[in-house]
């Protein structure tokens, strides 16, 4: 019997591959706008340009992209910036998505 993580990366394998996430937030009522554009500075290495267009698309559409990466470094990217809004005891949220 193989567990998700030995057919991931069995299907790796076969492919030559690596699956590459997409990294996101989400939009939410109580997340300061300068937070968000603070998290896409802090873990995205986004100019405050960037990361002010990135925050209002996730004001405006309920999501923005941050970044695709492969799985190990899409994981790391979305437990830090949860981390990091927990411990500003802000609710935003970030994900991520097989890249298709």
């Amino acid at each position: 019997m193989t567990s998700q993580t030995d057919q991931a990366v069995l299907e790796q394998i076969e492919t030559g591959q690596p699956k590459f996430y997409r990294v996101l937030l989400l939009n939410d009522d109580y997340t300061p706008m300068d937070f968000v554009i603070a998290v896409l500075q802090r873990f995205f290495a986004m100019n405050k340009e960037l990361a002010t267009t990135v925050m209002l698309k996730v004001h405006r559409e309920g999501r923005g992209l941050c970044g695709v990466y492969p799985r190990d470094i899409a994981a790391t990217k979305v437990e830090q910036v949860s981390a990091w809004a927990r411990q500003h005891q802000h609710p935003l949220a970030c994900v991520m998505e097989e890249d298709v």
